[in-house]
């Protein structure tokens, strides 16, 4: 006879062990595919007495099923996939970026009101993004911050749905892309800059191509196309303020700065505030995105807002019908609001010497 400790020991392992469909059958005398389809919910073609029976024991022997297996067997698995693309900007911090944060938060709520699973994930390479849609198969993806022909390439090579959060207008066959007004909002914070008295401002931008060059020509044209220069940053932070540095003095030719982002506006800010240059005092700061760290951050930062919860409910909307076949491929452009805060004020009276101007 086994020692006590022993036999204690295997009552243990037994009790922990987890139950099997394979062993619900043979202690019921059915086929594993007659409990498989019971789990699964598949039930047309077995008696209403071999589910009660398999479903009183799964009961009792306290089985837990396998999720995945039951989403992978189902026709609609209820997943909503959201990727982010982990550009070398973010730094390996992609999910952290405010924008980025906000969107998933947003989402989050629209796809649980609609009564499904979201999975986020993020990626660089496109062929990441098929696997994860297929391992678990998806109803359906949301995919942020990739640019034109990654879409047109994921659309060749993958049949679920997508919504793509903003891109150029164009080229949508068989996906919707979801995009802001991104030329009025930067037109919008042109005219304020305009209004307040500032003859030369300055845009500054980690590219000059795709949405944050529409912010840019947006501004242009609010404010004024000889006045508004363009400034190219470098897209990682430490290289930031060398650049910003060695530029102090050009910085300090503008009276009014235009950032294509919150993050980029917060972080000039900062650099402006450890130079000893006062915002807005000496130079006025606007933003895009309008984050809530804007009414929070000294000075409170002047931006342009997009609705968030909006996007959201559209992504879900036209999801659904990509699925059910109502809708094609579309591009639709959401209206943008600037709000005014504390970084920008009334111009003080400068010379520029100019940077870049197109």
């Amino acid at each position: 006879m086994l020692p006590e400790d022993v036999q204690d020991m295997i009552r243990s392992e037994n009790e922990n062990k987890r139950i099997t469909i394979a062993d619900i059958a043979e202690e019921l005398g059915l086929s594993t595919a007659t409990v498989s389809n019971v789990i699964h919910g598949k039930t047309k073609k077995v008696s209403d007495e071999t589910v009660r029976r398999v479903q009183e024991l799964l009961e009792k022997r306290q089985y837990i099923p396998n999720m995945a297996g039951i989403l992978l067997a189902q026709n609609d698995s209820g997943i909503i996939g959201v990727v982010v693309n982990q550009h070398e900007k973010y730094e390996m911090h992609a999910l952290e970026d405010a924008f980025i944060a906000s969107s998933l938060n947003n989402l989050s709520a629209e796809i649980e009101q609609a009564g499904k699973f979201m999975m986020v994930k993020t990626a660089t390479r496109l062929e990441t993004i098929i696997q994860f849609a297929s391992m678990w198969n998806m109803e359906g993806l949301v995919l942020i911050g990739f640019c034109q022909q990654d879409y047109v390439w994921l659309r060749q090579h993958m049949r679920i749905p997508f919504v793509a959060y903003d891109i150029e207008p164009g080229g949508t066959e068989r996906f919707c892309n979801l995009s802001i007004d991104n030329f009025d909002g930067g037109f919008q914070v042109g005219q304020l800059f305009q209004r307040l008295g500032h003859e030369r401002a300055l845009c500054i931008a980690d590219n000059h191509i795709g949405v944050d060059y529409e912010r840019y020509k947006g501004f242009r044209s609010g404010f004024g196309k000889e006045r508004a220069d363009f400034m190219e940053i470098p897209m990682l932070q430490k290289d930031r303020a060398r650049f910003y540095q060695e530029r102090l003095e050009l910085l300090r030719a503008y009276t009014a700065v235009f950032a294509v982002s919150d993050y980029y506006a917060i972080d000039l800010i900062h650099f402006l505030m450890e130079q000893g240059i006062r915002v807005p005092q000496d130079i006025s700061v606007a933003g895009f995105d309008d984050m809530p760290i804007c009414s929070q951050f000294y000075p409170t930062i002047t931006s342009v807002r997009q609705d968030g919860k909006l996007r959201a409910r559209t992504a879900m909307e036209k999801l659904m019908q990509l699925k059910s076949g109502e809708e094609q491929g579309s591009t639709l452009i959401l209206p943008v609001q600037l709000v005014e805060r504390e970084s920008t004020s009334y111009a003080t009276a400068v010379e520029s010497n100019g940077i870049f101007r197109s």
